[in-house]
């Protein structure tokens, strides 16, 4: 929450450095919030969560007039990763003036690895919604590689999860650059003013 994550309309145009943490299954990043069936489900705040060193933060400037997004909501990255299998878990955010920040949306892709740094393209599907993001509010998106006990959390071994008794750290890598273009995808909706298309 601390660093300089950007989300911008304006594609890199240049090298980028990556973005990296390490995610230990031990210490999993916890649920605040969410489409849960417990008493702490529902919309939360995400403040605590975000100065996590294994959550990264990327967030817009104060919009200039409301936005809406109403739909499916999705995110490619460009990751690569130490573990066989890993997770990679995104959340949609509303920033209010006062820095306060609200979950929207989430969503989480777990699949298997090759043992390598270069760079894979994946897509995670973040919950459909309909949001009004209002004047002067930021929309923030937080990358982890877990949520949890909304979603399991993965071991990274690459074995049966069920049966799975031992872990193992994961050190992971967000790529953004001309050549890897991670984005968020919103469905916006026109303003009938003429606003955000």
């Amino acid at each position: 929450a601390g660093g300089d994550g950007l989300l911008t309309l304006t594609p890199p145009a240049s090298q980028e450095p990556p973005d990296r943490y390490t995610y230990d299954p031990n210490d999993p990043v916890p649920s605040q919030g969410g489409a849960m069936m417990v008493p702490r489900a529902g919309i939360r705040l995400q403040n605590d969560v975000e100065h996590r060193p294994d959550v990264l933060v990327y967030s817009t400037a104060p919009l200039e007039e409301p936005m809406e997004v109403t739909g499916p909501v999705s995110l490619t990255l460009h990751v690569s990763t130490t573990a066989p299998s890993t997770d990679f878990a995104a959340k949609l955010v509303d920033v209010h003036p006062d820095g306060s920040a609200y979950n929207v949306t989430d969503g989480i892709l777990r699949r298997k690895y090759e043992s390598t740094e270069r760079p894979i393209e994946i897509h995670i599907d973040l919950w459909p919604t309909s949001m009004v993001f209002l004047k002067c509010h930021r929309v923030r998106l937080e990358i982890s590689s877990s949520n949890y006990p909304r979603f399991d959390r993965n071991p990274n071994t690459g074995h049966p999860i069920a049966t799975e008794t031992e872990t193992l750290a994961a050190h992971q890598t967000i790529h953004h650059s001309p050549q890897t273009p991670s984005r968020l995808m919103l469905p916006i909706i026109p303003s009938e003013h003429g606003g955000q298309t």
